[in-house]
């Protein structure tokens, strides 16, 4: 399907930030854009302020008679859904967003940012820097940028950055140029029955790297360096903190609000003709805390150099980046107690989340509500969620976050607290509570808070309304 033969699109669960950004860049090209969507309205105001109308139920009648392409979210089982299903019967196109976006993206100069943790700050980092080196990028990522003033950019050069998310393999309909692989760390367990099925979904996608394409790896990620090499004929551009590389973070220090270290390249990176002939790039410094976003900013660093982007410039525009939403973002305060907000739904995230945390808050209380996200991953990654809060002195667990796509049960919100308390039988000093919900979680915290304490409401789902409530 050519995307200049479509005059007509109709989105299904036009209000999730991968959809509605779609619905913005089809209509910054002229196509007509409507959809559909149930439940919260992130992103319905930029879809109301682009002209894109949106129906709050489905309903097959919300499809126009004459559209060409109907577009449905996976966040909707396609079986029970009215519009998809009277989509499939009576319409030639359909559709799943991945697909749809694949049709965009393929023919733009693609950057796919990919991997289990840290696609969408790298992503937003990355189009950031571009942009304000004058590049004007296209970008989708997952979440709001506040420095964006929403989750996209319609850019009108042919760079096309975007966060590729593994879930559904929607990985499959991509044909990138270039590749940001950051790690690999087994998720998604409701549609990737073991480690090697999820691995595998990144080694085909890396194989279709052209030969004049190119691909960012972390060598510090043990199944990256194993299967870089060997399974694309593109260029391949190594970084590490705690191995050899061809880009390697070192010297790295966190003073007040700011992390600084230094990059040095291997003497095969560049050829002696190149603007860069020296193995010390020198220093950097960024707004984002932790371990993780030193290796964020590394891939952003070498891939704004293979785009050519002046070495002073990424320095500056590396630091001025200051995050995208739901990422430590700092709500405000409750009776002197700093309130943040963090996406962290995977035990890794959560561990090195709070290892953040705690090296720029140091000794004071950490307070975390976690709000784990689906059933499945819970239950998948039980032991190991419960060995993520060590940095924690509290730690409240909440009542599972279902997804549209599962079935619910096979495990609760007590399990897990089970298996905290058992891995922290040693640590007698912290607190391991269950409160079902939100509610009585606001409560608890509003009735408990003290002064110079740090509360972080982490998880997948909406578990920020508790700190909407708090600062208000």
């Amino acid at each position: 399907m050519d995307i200049k033969n479509i005059k007509k699109v109709h989105i299904i669960g036009i209000e999730g930030a991968g959809t509605s950004a779609l619905a913005r860049m089809l209509k910054n090209v002229g196509i007509e854009v409507s959809g559909s969507d149930e439940g919260d309205h992130f992103y319905y105001d930029m879809l109301k302020n682009a002209g894109i109308k949106v129906f709050h139920k489905f309903d097959e009648h919300n499809i126009p008679s004459d559209v060409d392409l109907v577009v449905y979210s996976l966040a909707f089982k396609k079986e029970i859904n009215p519009e998809t299903a009277f989509a499939y019967k009576n319409i030639k196109n359909v559709l799943s967003y991945g697909e749809a976006l694949a049709l965009l993206f393929n023919q733009e100069y693609g950057i796919s940012v990919c991997g289990s943790h840290g696609k969408t700050t790298v992503s937003a980092w990355l189009a950031y820097v571009l942009r304000e080196s004058g590049r004007d990028p296209k970008l989708i990522v997952g979440a709001k940028v506040p420095q964006f003033n929403g989750n996209s950019l319609l850019g009108n050069s042919d760079y096309f950055v975007l966060e590729s998310d593994e879930y559904g393999n929607k990985l499959q309909y991509l044909k990138p140029r270039a590749v940001l692989l950051n790690n690999i760390d087994y998720d998604h367990p409701d549609f990737f029955p073991t480690k090697e099925d999820y691995n595998q979904v990144f080694i085909e996608f890396i194989k279709k790297i052209p030969k004049k394409g190119w691909l960012v790896a972390n060598f510090d990620d043990p199944i990256i360096k194993k299967i870089a090499a060997v399974n694309t004929r593109a260029k391949v551009i190594s970084y590490a903190i705690n191995e050899s590389a061809d880009f390697t973070a070192y010297d790295i220090k966190q003073l007040n609000d700011k992390q600084y270290f230094k990059v040095k390249i291997g003497s095969s990176v560049f050829e002696e003709d190149d603007l860069l002939v020296d193995t010390e790039l020198g220093n950097f410094s960024i707004q984002l805390i932790g371990e993780h976003n030193v290796y964020n900013a590394l891939a952003v660093i070498i891939s704004a150099i293979e785009l050519g982007v002046d070495l002073v410039d990424i320095r500056t525009y590396l630091e001025e980046f200051k995050g995208t939403a739901r990422r430590m973002e700092m709500m405000g305060k409750f009776n002197g107690a700093v309130i943040l907000d963090d996406y962290a739904h995977h035990p890794t995230e959560i561990k090195i989340t709070l290892a953040g945390a705690r090296q720029k808050y140091g000794d004071k209380k950490i307070r975390v509500v976690f709000h784990p996200h689906t059933f499945t991953r819970t239950k998948a990654l039980l032991d190991d969620f419960a060995k993520s809060f060590d940095d924690a002195d509290e730690v409240v667990i909440l009542d599972i976050y279902g997804s549209a796509r599962e079935e619910q049960g096979g495990v609760h919100s007590r399990d897990l607290v089970e298996k905290i308390t058992q891995h922290t039988t040693g640590n007698t000093q912290q607190i391991i509570k269950y409160i079902p919900t939100l509610d009585k979680c606001e409560k608890y915290l509003r009735d408990t808070i003290q002064r110079d304490e740090v509360i972080i409401l982490m998880g997948a789902g909406d578990v920020f309304r508790i700190g909407e409530g708090l600062v208000k």
